[in-house]
């Protein structure tokens, strides 16, 4: 019973001193993007989980692009979060997968609406007293003979662009998780879809079919990631977030 006790005391102890850490720390990090952000299909609740003493909101969405995402009042909610006061907010915005041609509602226009629509959350973050950065997307995971073939390279430039000319922090993770899977090879990256890989896998896709509006279906594919693919990807976002805002070191405690 005594051994009982002290753990509980110890226990109760350790939440004491966490709570005055995360509360001196007073900044909130706020995720906007697609599914291969989202709960369940992306990243973005495994790099949350990563920052155990940082209030940390995902509220990327599947199948949203850059217009979608707004058009469909989801970018209202995140205003909402930053005339709230009372801490600092980062947000990290990443969009691409969604923007490119062949997703009716969705697409985008390459040279005049995407770079456009980031370059307007990225005002509008401002505006509200917050700090936007932009990530580029992540990579999909198809190859050909060997080589990953990396169709949101565009929009990762369009994307680096845009953080170049408002002089806004970029997180590369286009060309981070690209050199990863690349450096994987095509079978072990296929160990980080949401679901195994079937005896006869697809080749590479059409990527106006790979993400469905709303929550993607449980299939493999090259796209979204399960739990191996968002731990991944969430420690190499981690990383580079370290290396970009330093002062969230205390954030992750004692990982």
């Amino acid at each position: 019973m005594m051994k009982f006790r002290l753990l509980a005391l110890a226990s109760a102890l350790l939440l004491a001193m966490a709570a005055p850490q995360a509360q001196t720390l007073g900044l909130r990090v706020i995720l906007v993007g697609d599914s291969t952000m989202a709960p369940r299909s992306g990243y973005g609740n495994a790099l949350c989980e990563r920052l155990p003493l940082l209030a940390c909101l995902n509220l990327a969405r599947g199948g949203r692009s850059s217009k979608s995402y707004r058009a469909e009042g989801l970018w209202n909610s995140v205003s909402t979060l930053l005339k709230e006061g009372g801490q600092k907010d980062l947000v990290l915005i990443q969009f691409g997968h969604n923007d490119q041609p062949g997703k009716p509602g969705r697409s985008t226009d390459l040279a005049t609406e995407f770079p456009v629509n980031l370059a307007a959350y990225v005002d509008e973050v401002r505006a509200a007293g917050a700090t936007p950065m932009l990530l580029t997307p992540l990579t999909r995971r198809s190859f050909k003979n060997g080589q990953l073939h990396n169709d949101l390279l565009a929009w990762a430039d369009a994307t680096r662009k845009v953080a170049a000319d408002k002089g806004v922090p970029l997180l590369d993770l286009n060309a981070l998780s690209a050199a990863t899977v690349q450096a994987m090879g095509e079978d072990e990256a296929d160990t980080l879809a949401l679901a195994p890989k079937p005896a006869s896998a697809p080749a590479a896709g059409d990527p106006a079919t790979t993400e469905p509006q709303g929550q993607p279906r449980n299939l493999f594919d090259r796209t979204h990631v399960g739990p191996k693919g968002a731990a991944l990807f969430a420690a190499i976002v981690l990383k580079e977030l370290l290396r970009l805002r330093p002062e969230l070191l205390p954030a992750v405690g004692n990982r």
